[in-house]
C-alpha cells in the first residue's frame, strides 16, 4: 500500500493529467484536493483528447473511485457538463466511480460576477484570473459565509444564505462596480436543480479515504495548478486562491499527514506560465514562440497563449523543498527536439547578489536575471523511445543534469502526449 501525491512544481500546466492517468492503473482511488475549474488537465488516450476541469483524470479507468475533496471549490454547472460529456463519450459516471465531498464549497453566480468586475477594474495591472469565481468563493469560505454542497439539498437553508450573501454582494456590484444586481430567487431555483442532480454523488470523502487506508489500498492525490501559484508560497499576488503544495492534500481531503507516503513532482522540460507575474527565464523571441507552437502551449481552460521559457532550477529546487519531493516526472521532453542549444537557469543575479532561492519580494524577483548553463540539443524523434538508454546522448545528458541539479531522482519521463509515450524509470507504487 502507498499513498502518493502528484504535484506541479512550476506555475501549473506541467502535464499532471497524463501522469495521474498513468498512475491510476495502480491506484484504487484518485482524489482532487484543491482549486476549481480554473485548472484544466489534458490527456490523449488512443488518439482521443480529453480535457478535465474538476473530475480527476483517473476517471478514464474503469473500476476506480474518483473523489472531489472538501478543498475544491465547485461550479455545479461545469461539473454536470463534464459528467454529461464523459457519458456521451462512453465513460459512464455514476456514484460508484465519483464522490463529491458534502463539505466542498460551491461557486455561485455572484462569485463569477465579482471576479470579472474586479479584474476589469485593475486595468493594466491584471492578475490574470480566469474569471471563474474561484477567488471570491474561497473568500466566502474564509469569511464563513460560503455555501457548501450539502446546502443545495436544503431549500430553506440555501435561501437564507443567499439572501445574507447577496445583501453585501449586490451592494458591491451596484455601488462599486456599477454592475447589475443578482436575484436570490432565481439563483435558488437554479442551484436546487443542481443539488438534485448532484445528490447521488455527495458523500463523506474523509471517511471513505480512512476506510480505504484501513484496507491497505493505493490512493493517488491529484493537485491542480503548480507550487509557485500557491497562495502562501507562490509569486504573490500573481497566484491562485488555494494552497497548491503537497501539504494541502491532507487539509483538502480530510486525511492525516501520516497517511502520505511520497510526493511526486511534475516538471515540464521547459517552463511556462499564464497571466501576469514575474518570469525570469521567459523567452520573448523565436525560440519561445517555437516552444509555444510545438508544445501547444495554450490554456486548457481559457485558450490563452502561455508564456514560455527555459527550465528554471531555482523554481524547481524551491518546489522540491516546499513539497518534500521523492521523485521527478519530466514532461513534454519531445517539444525541445530540434532546438540546437538548450539552457537551464541555475541561479538568479539580483543586483550584486546571486540567489539560489525564489525571493518573496515581487520587485526583487522582477529584477532577477537568470544565470544559465548551456546544453547541446538533439534532432532525433523521441516519441517512439521507451527506454532511457535508447534516448540520444544529449537528451540523457540534459535529463541527468536536471536530476543532479535538483537532487531529486527521476521517476518518469514523458516523450509525447499519448499514454504509452512514456519512459518509466521508477514506479512510485513499487518503491
Amino acid at each position: 500500500m502507498a499513498n502518493v501525491v502528484v504535484i506541479g512544481t512550476q506555475w501549473g500546466d506541467e502535464g499532471k493529467g497524463k501522469i495521474v492517468d498513468l498512475l491510476t492503473e495502480r491506484a484504487d482511488c484518485v482524489v482532487r484536493f484543491q482549486g476549481g475549474n480554473n485548472a484544466g488537465h489534458t490527456l490523449v488516450v488512443n488518439g482521443k483528447k480529453f480535457v478535465f476541469h474538476l473530475i480527476p483524470s483517473g476517471i478514464l479507468h474503469s473500476g476506480k473511485m474518483c473523489l472531489i475533496g472538501n478543498g475544491v471549490v465547485l461550479d455545479p454547472a461545469i461539473l454536470l457538463q463534464e459528467i454529461d460529456r464523459l457519458n456521451a463519450c462512453g465513460v459512464p459516471i455514476t456514484s460508484s466511480n465519483l464522490m463529491i465531498s458534502r463539505h466542498a464549497h460551491v461557486i455561485m453566480p455572484y462569485h463569477r460576477a465579482l471576479d470579472l468586475a474586479r479584474e476589469n477594474r485593475k486595468g493594466t495591472v491584471k492578475i490574470g484570473t480566469t474569471g471563474r469565481g474561484i477567488g471570491p468563493c474561497y473568500e466566502d469560505k474564509v469569511c464563513r459565509t460560503g455555501i457548501r454542497i450539502h446546502d443545495l439539498f436544503d431549500a430553506k437553508a440555501l435561501r437564507e444564505k443567499l439572501e445574507r450573501s447577496l445583501e453585501e454582494k449586490n451592494f458591491m456590484l451596484q455601488n462599486f462596480f456599477a454592475e447589475k444586481p443578482l436575484d436570490p430567487a432565481a439563483i435558488q431555483e437554479e442551484y436546487l436543480v443542481y443539488g438534485e442532480k448532484l445528490a447521488p454523488f455527495a458523500g463523506d470523502v474523509s471517511s471513505y479515504l480512512h476506510h480505504v487506508c484501513g484496507k491497505a489500498r493505493n490512493i493517488l492525490f491529484e493537485g491542480a495548478q503548480g507550487t509557485h501559484l500557491d497562495i502562501d508560497h507562490g509569486t504573490y499576488p500573481y497566484v491562485t486562491s488555494s494552497n497548491t503544495v503537497a501539504g494541502n492534500a491532507c487539509c483538502g481531503t480530510g486525511i492525516g499527514p501520516t497517511k502520505i507516503d511520497k510526493v511526486l513532482g511534475i516538471v515540464k522540460a521547459y517552463t511556462t506560465r499564464v497571466g501576469g507575474g514575474p518570469f525570469p527565464t521567459e523567452l520573448l523571441d523565436e525560440t519561445g514562440e517555437r516552444i509555444r507552437s510545438v508544445g501547444g502551449e495554450f490554456g486548457a481552460t481559457t485558450g490563452r497563449p502561455r508564456r514560455c521559457g527555459w527550465l528554471d532550477m531555482v523554481v524547481l529546487k524551491t518546489s522540491a523543498r516546499l513539497n518534500g519531493l521523492a521523485g521527478l516526472v519530466i514532461t513534454k521532453l519531445d517539444v525541445l527536439t530540434g532546438i540546437p542549444k538548450l539552457k537551464i537557469a541555475v541561479a538568479y543575479q539580483c543586483g550584486q547578489e546571486r540567489l539560489h532561492e525564489v525571493p518573496p519580494e515581487l520587485n526583487a524577483l522582477e529584477a532577477c536575471e537568470p544565470i544559465c548553463e548551456e546544453f547541446p540539443g538533439w534532432e532525433e524523434d523521441l516519441r517512439q523511445i521507451r527506454k532511457f538508454e535508447d534516448l540520444p546522448k544529449n537528451t540523457q545528458r540534459y535529463l541527468r543534469a536536471v536530476e543532479e541539479m535538483s537532487g531529486i531522482p527521476l521517476s518518469i519521463v514523458s516523450v509525447g502526449p499519448g499514454r504509452d509515450e512514456t519512459i518509466l524509470l521508477r514506479h512510485p507504487y513499487d518503491e
